[in-house]
Parts: C-alpha cells; structure tokens; sequence
C-alpha cells in the first residue's frame, strides 16, 4: 500500500494524516510534513494512525524526531494506532512521551 501524508491546519493544530506504510523508503515524506507543522508555531501535532497499517524502526525515528522537532511546548498526540503500529511505541517506552488516543476527542485535544 501506498504511503501519504497529509497536513491541516487549524487553529494552532496541526494533524497530519498517515495512510500506508511507514518505512526508510518514505520516512522522509513524513519528515517534511513534520518540518512544515513545526515551522507554523503550533501549540499542538495530531498523528492521526488510524489508516496506518505498518510502521518500521525509521518512522518510530521519525516520531522521535518529531518531538524534538517540535520542542516541548507543544503535545502530540498519536490517534487511532492500530495494534501493529502501537506496540513499538510501547516497546520502546515512546507512549510516555505523548498521548495516545484511540479515537479523535475534540474535548481533549481542541481545549
């Protein structure tokens, strides 16, 4: 399956959409969308994962970078992670460093 990712924002939201299969061959797709989030000073990233179906230890980098990327004022949120795609977060302990959502809440995220 193909990979996509797409950027909206809204509001000092970004949410960036992941679709396909995140692996070393796109992971720098997923980087610029990262790169262009960061640089419209945010407060918040929304990784919606919900049609995600695969993600490699180059993309897990690559939410890494994500955070770093974007600093420590702004929350990222994972969404939708199927079980395929949250277990190396989890493995690897990255759960702590944002908050997992099984399905978008406006009442959490938009506050």
């Amino acid at each position: 399956m193909a990979f996509s990712a797409t950027l909206e924002v809204i509001n000092d939201i970004a949410k960036i959409n992941l679709v396909g299969e995140l692996d070393a061959s796109v992971a720098n797709d997923f980087r610029i969308k990262i790169e262009e989030a960061a640089a419209q000073k945010v407060k918040k990233l929304v990784l919606l994962l919900q049609e995600l179906k695969y993600m490699s230890s180059a993309g897990l980098r690559t939410l890494v970078f994500a955070k770093q990327k974007m600093g420590s004022g702004v929350t990222i949120y994972l969404v939708g992670a199927t079980e395929d795609v949250s277990e190396p977060i989890h493995d690897t302990g990255f759960h702590h460093s944002v908050i997992m959502l099984e399905t978008y809440d406006p009442e959490v995220i938009e506050k």
